[in-house]
């Protein structure tokens, strides 16, 4: 009877300090748009979180503890993805969230993570997730910023002066917008067009043919599929020459069997994950990316896209920062991430500060052309 009451207290003890038997793993979130219209993204990254679970688990956890990811499909819908975040912070009781794989479902949510104290680490592109800085909230995807940089640079390089944009009503394309905005008259050029496409929009027809009123040299798209393709084609089919950038938001295969013989010869920014094999060996993203193409590959049947390496190095950057501080609390997981340096990613490599919770720059992109159907790198 003596031995039964001071085991239980022995494990009333254990419970109060935190050593419970839960303590053997490491609870992770993740709020993705595994279906839906946005599932181009949220399928590859729910894909390479249980990948890199698996992996991760058969080598010994991190810091000996195994990692439990508990993946939420929000179904690419922002009601949705609020209901999952709220069940993941208030009743999973998580460490830490990854995603959501839409910007504007990430700052539907992001509200929630300070007064909650647990990181989330979004894998959407818009600057607005992370600029001003939420002490709580950091993202993986290259800014918006850094790739109106690389489209930029190319136009100034070729000569064109005048241009024309067409963004999606949504939120990655309208925080697109609001860069474009900027930076085109900053770089002393001229926006002669701006046009506005919904996300469910089946013909851009009419844009285009205001976009061709006003003479641009050039015209920039920003958004995320199936409407980018739609103006591949659009464009196609007005027999419009004039030269098409697309954004980073359309770097996968998805867009080039979407857009179909229309993407060909098209211009965008897009991570080195997309052009591996044309990787220099000596960079110190090259082994990483032959890898997690490897890897993938050989588990799903085909190769990873950049949305599923922007899962990876929200996973991988919480796992470096839990073992930087030897800590899955919470706030020792968002301190660590903020000291983040030169941790190599398939989205770059990230160097995070205070000031900064995305860590990348302009030097994560290449430009990308698309010929015969392949990503080749022109930059």
């Amino acid at each position: 009877m003596k031995m039964a009451r001071a085991a239980a207290v022995v494990l009333a003890l254990l419970a109060i300090l935190g050593c419970s038997k839960e303590s053997d793993t490491i609870k992770i979130g993740a709020v993705l748009s595994v279906t839906g219209p946005a599932s181009f993204l949220g399928e590859p990254e729910k894909n390479t979180l249980l990948m890199l679970q698996e992996e991760l688990n058969a080598a010994g956890g991190v810091e000996g503890r195994k990692l439990e990811i508990i993946v939420y499909d929000d179904e690419s819908d922002v009601n949705k993805c609020v209901m999952a975040a709220k069940k993941l912070i208030e009743q999973d009781k998580v460490a830490v969230v990854l995603g959501p794989s839409i910007s504007g479902n990430t700052l539907a949510i992001s509200k929630f993570f300070a007064p909650a104290k647990i990181p989330l680490v979004s894998c959407a592109a818009a600057e607005k997730i992370v600029k001003p800085v939420d002490p709580w909230v950091f993202n993986t995807p290259q800014l918006d910023r850094h790739a109106v940089g690389k489209i930029l640079a190319d136009a100034k390089k070729k000569g064109y002066a005048k241009l024309a944009i067409l963004t999606v009503s949504d939120g990655f394309g309208q925080a697109g917008r609001g860069v474009l905005q900027e930076l085109i008259p900053a770089q002393g050029l001229t926006l002669v067009a701006d046009e506005v496409f919904g996300p469910k929009d089946t013909d851009m027809s009419a844009q285009l043919t205001k976009i061709k009123g006003a003479a641009p040299d050039a015209i920039i798209c920003w958004g995320t599929n199936p409407g980018p393709a739609v103006v591949a084609r659009n464009r196609a089919q007005l027999g419009l020459e004039i030269p098409l950038y697309m954004s980073h938001g359309v770097a996968s295969k998805k867009f080039i069997e979407l857009a179909g013989a229309a993407a060909e010869g098209l211009v965008l920014p897009a991570g080195r994950l997309v052009a591996a094999a044309q990787v220099p060996d000596g960079h110190p993203q090259k082994a990483l990316l032959t890898k997690y193409v490897a890897d993938y590959t050989k588990k799903y049947g085909s190769a990873p896209s950049t949305f599923g390496g922007h899962a990876y190095d929200a996973l991988m950057l919480v796992v470096n920062a839990v073992k930087a501080g030897k800590s899955a609390k919470p706030q020792d997981i968002r301190d660590n991430l903020e000291k983040t340096t030169g941790l190599a990613g398939t989205g770059g490599v990230y160097t995070m500060t205070p000031e900064n919770h995305n860590g990348l720059d302009e030097s994560a992109f290449l430009m990308v052309t698309i010929e015969k159907g392949e990503w080749k790198v022109v930059d």
